[in-house]
């Protein structure tokens, strides 16, 4: 089997739902400013060349449904010939989106494709705009709509992750996006140009547009005692807050995948090569700790350890479940590998969800995005991507970085 190479993979910044920059901004406009970008990074491929669009989304619907997928082919300019499809696997949409394309390519049945994510959380709220849960499945089986910071709370519980444990996990999430952003670490992030709408004196409105260039959740004011006087948000005696829970966010992210015949024709330098990618189910009320279950499934198809990978992203939904994921790696007492003052951290190194947000069917995408910019500057040879999945499941990558 062939293998399917990671050229070019960009995101749009995260921003905060309805009070961020992209509270006002289309999802197709996101996607377009990502896509253009990423077909203007890639030297030598034209878009008569790339031949299907899968993105990934959590909420398919409103202004992001109508296949967006094949929406976006044609407002992007790309010929009839350039197919779309929409793919949800929740939080891990994006990352399916991507890791479909490169199976697709590592059976010869593609050569040039990009794969991706988007989510306005604005504009489509959590749930959709007209959720219908099954009335008598849910009565046998509730947890499988249920609030996913109820399954936080669930895993705080059943696994003693206290609230200063995820207080302090949060903290230096935001601390490592501080100093990410004051040090242009970011380099994956394509500028994109915001809208707003503002009300003129006569009644008129007008459309203001402004390019944002940097992750706007971020909280530069954080502090520990600040994060202790949170209420929790899901529970009244709870341990999960806002503060060590991810954000709600709007962004996009897409990849460029290729063929090793395709870099050899259009002669390109890839970044990786996505090796491997799984799935693992597990129960829908600690959807949480999918990672934990995901991660060891695929260190044993690939014949690797933990140890083997320099650039590790594991996605933040909440510090309880991330905790408890990176506990059952025996990673989450090796203190040094996440905190924010170690210059030997290889864990969420430029902060995670928890500062960064989680665009639910971008997340995939943007995490990706994130690998391939750290494995670059660090000269890593396997990166990891994993997250939780809404519904009880978790994901998992392996990159492997080009010489």
């Amino acid at each position: 089997m062939s293998e399917a190479y990671i050229v070019t993979s960009l995101r749009t910044p995260g921003c905060r739902r309805r009070k961020g920059a992209f509270a006002q901004t289309r999802p197709e406009s996101l996607l377009k400013t990502v896509i253009e970008a990423l077909m203007e990074k890639t030297p030598n491929v034209e878009k008569k060349d790339v031949e299907d669009i899968l993105l990934g989304c959590a909420f398919p619907e409103a202004e992001q449904g109508l296949n967006i997928g094949r929406v976006m082919a044609q407002m992007c300019g790309f010929p009839d010939s350039t197919c779309g499809a929409t793919v949800n696997r929740f939080c891990s949409s994006g990352l399916e989106a991507i890791a479909l394309q490169a199976m697709r390519i590592r059976s010869g049945w593609c050569d040039v494709a990009i794969g991706g994510g988007i989510e306005s959380m604005t504009i489509v709220p959590m749930g959709g705009n007209m959720p219908r849960p099954h009335p008598d499945w849910a009565k046998e089986n509730p947890d499988v709509y249920i609030s996913m910071g109820a399954t936080a709370e669930n895993v705080a519980n059943r696994y003693n992750i206290t609230r200063e444990m995820q207080d302090e996990f949060g903290y230096h999430s935001q601390m490592k996006a501080i100093n990410a952003k004051q040090n242009g670490l970011y380099k994956e992030i394509v500028p994109t140009p915001a809208v707003k709408y503002v009300e003129k004196e006569d009644g008129s409105w007008e459309q203001k547009t402004w390019l944002q260039d940097f992750d706007d959740g971020i909280r530069e004011s954080t502090t520990l005692e600040g994060m202790a006087k949170l209420r929790p948000a899901f529970a009244a005696n709870g341990s999960v807050t806002a503060g060590n829970s991810s954000q709600t966010t709007d962004g996009a992210a897409v990849t460029l995948v290729m063929s090793e015949e395709a870099v050899k024709k259009f002669d390109v330098k890839p970044i990786a090569k996505l090796k491997y990618y799984t799935v693992a189910g597990v129960r829908a009320d600690e959807m949480g700790v999918g990672p934990a279950y995901a991660i060891p499934k695929i260190l044993k198809m690939a014949d690797m350890k933990i140890d083997d990978f320099g650039v590790i992203e594991v996605n933040e939904a909440f510090a309880s479940q991330a905790i408890y994921c990176l506990q059952q790696l025996g990673l989450y007492e090796k203190r040094e590998q996440w905190l924010s003052d170690s210059d030997k951290r290889r864990i969420n190194v430029n902060g995670g969800a928890i500062a960064l947000g989680h665009p639910l069917g971008c997340t995939g995408a943007k995490l990706c995005a994130q690998v391939m910019t750290e494995m670059q500057e660090r000269g890593a040879k396997y990166g990891l991507e994993s997250m939780c999945i809404g519904g009880g499941m978790g994901a998992a990558a392996i990159f492997e970085l080009c010489d």
